[in-house]
């Protein structure tokens, strides 16, 4: 884990690699930017979403289908937001929050921002692992063991470039929505009943609510605006009002085709339902096992039950690649903080497979259903803190410019904000009362004052930009510019080189000696990393230890033949702790020159990361020769 610099990119190792300056018709210079919006539709076409779908298509029919459509509007006005904070402000919601709102702030909201991602990621664990179930017919219990696998998908996909991870989701999009295309034409649903689903608005009871916050939350989730306003950060954007209105542009452009395929995937769901298990009297359809086994019998075709397994283990696994990507952001914004990228996306993956693994060993594997359901009513109720801070930060002319937005989409914005949080409200009361009735002493002492302290947050984080207006260039990522005296600048007096002995050190030595010149002394250092010099340390007298000795002597004699003043000393043990403990016992040494091998990927799984230990570990600075 290392600290970040204020300044630093969003995802930094593919920021601005994509060029958007082509040349062509008006379809070559969209394609440029087709992309990023693909990436974030994957999280509104989710397993949560199937649940609540299928639960709405079954218990009610085609009156829920409205919710999707307002899910979807609402959805198309926060990610266009988030994209258009990306592209002006080259900020994601988590660097622009923490500009925003004092620190304690930020921590709560980053808490809240884990949890919504720890929930994102429950529901494509069971998810995946139902459809594994339902394939292979293997336990439910080994499906989400073997989730855990999927954790090295995305290293892989990212080592190809970001175009290559979105043709991926494209691929798998597709494959989700042919799947449903062919159970709509098989279902033969009412046109009639699918125009009033959308055209009327009805919540029929209690029950409808809770599931239609549930389809809100599955479709509007929180961590796709920290998500997209990062992605839309990959594309090469020239700072010109020119260039940046084009991209805004194109990046709405991108997010309404890619979210309308998101509705048409999660209306088909619910149709799906409403036609086949609804019409047929089966309203208590909520378990996406029950769905897969009744498709069969209902629809008199053999291969409708694979299509839909197929569809959501492909769901599950795009699904998979976002989760980790906002946790990655969210991280990185709010506490400043990069951990490598396997241990995040293992730590992510273990936050959603015990939960999931400990629910069905105690309630079975009836209890998935439930399990989804409840992750996607989570999600909701993150929404209001995700969106205030993107809504405050985008209608702010001193940060935004002439990019703030104007009064129709502030109005949608916070319209959409109010009703999200009205809704959410509503299903808390209720659900807090219904548990009062029931009894139980933690409910006044432990729920009601959390509830009432997170009410309190959200009525902050509106407030607080409203009523104390910051200095603007205080704000800077890059923090305020410091005065810089050349003439206080010194040469070094020592300067170490990590010297392994394979075709990197001649670069590394080369570097040195170009900054050091003859005015500067030279420490020549190496590891000794064999079995015996791990255990044995500076005892181990065998082959190996001599013979790096003398290579190592003959390049500090060659230096000094030349004119330079050189030393060398001898490590035991593995290069990440032996060259910073050769390094920092040294007292006069203030730059280390390593050489780089420039493997990457799998490499650096096998071979190791020597040059990113060893820079924080030592307390000078570090020269990467290459």
């Amino acid at each position: 884990m290392n600290k970040i610099e204020p300044g630093h990119h969003s995802l930094s190792e593919v920021h601005g690699s994509v060029e958007t300056e082509v040349q062509g018709n008006f379809w070559k210079r969209l394609s440029a930017f087709l992309g990023p919006a693909y990436l974030v539709s994957v999280g509104y076409m989710d397993p949560g979403n199937w649940a609540t779908d299928l639960a709405g298509g079954s218990r009610f029919g085609y009156s829920l289908l409205w919710v999707l459509l307002m899910s979807n509007l609402i959805a198309l006005l926060l990610q266009s937001l988030s994209a258009r904070l990306g592209v002006v402000a080259r900020r994601d919601l988590a660097q622009a929050s923490r500009e925003l709102y004092p620190p304690f702030v930020n921590y709560f909201l980053y808490f809240l921002a884990e949890i919504a991602i720890a929930a994102t990621d429950l529901a494509e664990v069971v998810g995946m692992a139902i459809g594994l179930q339902l394939l292979f017919d293997i336990p439910l219990i080994w499906g989400v063991a073997l989730s855990v696998l999927d954790a090295f998908l995305l290293l892989w996909l990212m080592h190809w470039g970001i175009r290559k991870l979105e043709a991926f989701i494209v691929a798998l999009i597709a494959v989700i929505g042919g799947a449903f295309l062919v159970q709509m034409i098989l279902a033969k649903p009412s046109a009639a009943g699918i125009a009033t689903g959308f055209l009327v608005p009805s919540i029929p009871d209690s029950e409808a609510l809770f599931i239609a916050i549930g389809i809100i939350g599955a479709t509007v989730m929180p961590h796709n605006l920290y998500l997209h306003s990062a992605l839309v950060q990959t594309r090469k954007i020239k700072p010109e009002k020119s260039s940046l209105r084009r991209a805004i542009r194109f990046n709405i452009i991108d997010s309404a085709i890619a979210l309308n395929l998101a509705l048409f995937v999660n209306a088909a769901i619910l149709i799906l339902a409403a036609a086949v298990f609804h019409k047929n009297g089966y309203q208590g359809v909520s378990e996406i096992q029950d769905a897969h086994h009744l498709l069969e019998p209902l629809l008199g075709k053999s291969y409708a039950p694979v299509l839909f397994a197929v569809a959501l283990i492909a769901a599950g696994q795009s699904s998979t690649v976002t989760g980790t990507l906002a946790g990655q952001i969210v991280m990185e914004g709010y506490l400043r903080l990069r951990i490598a990228p396997w241990l995040r996306r293992i730590i992510t993956r273990l936050l959603a497979v015990v939960p999931a693994v400990i629910a069905i060993s105690v309630l079975g594997e009836s209890a998935t259903g439930n399990m989804l359901i409840l992750s996607q009513v989570i999600l909701s109720m993150q929404l209001g803190f995700a969106v205030v801070p993107l809504l405050h930060y985008v209608s702010d002319k001193k940060r935004m410019g002439d990019f703030a937005i104007g009064f129709w989409a502030k109005l949608g914005g916070w319209t959409s904000a109010v009703v999200i949080v009205a809704l959410n409200i509503r299903l808390v009361v209720g659900q807090v009362q219904s548990w009062r009735q029931a009894g139980g002493w933690w409910i006044d002492v432990i729920v009601v004052p959390l509830l009432l302290f997170a009410a309190g947050m959200l009525l902050y984080i509106v407030l607080r930009p409203l009523l104390q207006k910051r200095d603007w260039a205080v704000l800077s990522p890059h923090g305020v510019l410091q005065a810089f005296d050349p003439a206080s600048v010194q040469g070094y007096r020592c300067i170490c080189v990590a010297l392994d002995f394979s075709s990197a050190d001649t670069k590394a030595i080369q570097h040195a000696l170009h900054v050091g010149g003859k005015h500067s002394r030279y420490l020549l250092v190496h590891a000794v990393e064999t079995a015996g010099a791990v255990v044995m340390g500076d005892d181990i007298r065998d082959f190996e230890t001599h013979n790096d000795y003398q290579r190592l002597q003959q390049f500090a004699e060659e230096l000094s033949g030349y004119g330079y003043h050189c030393d060398f000393r001898i490590g035991y043990g593995s290069a990440k702790k032996a060259i910073p403990e050769l390094v920092n016992g040294q007292e006069n040494v203030d730059l280390l020159v390593l050489g780089s091998h420039g493997h990457k990927g799998l490499k650096d799984l096998i071979f190791g990361t020597t040059v990113g230990a060893v820079r924080h570990a030592v307390k000078v600075p570090v020269l990467i020769a290459r």
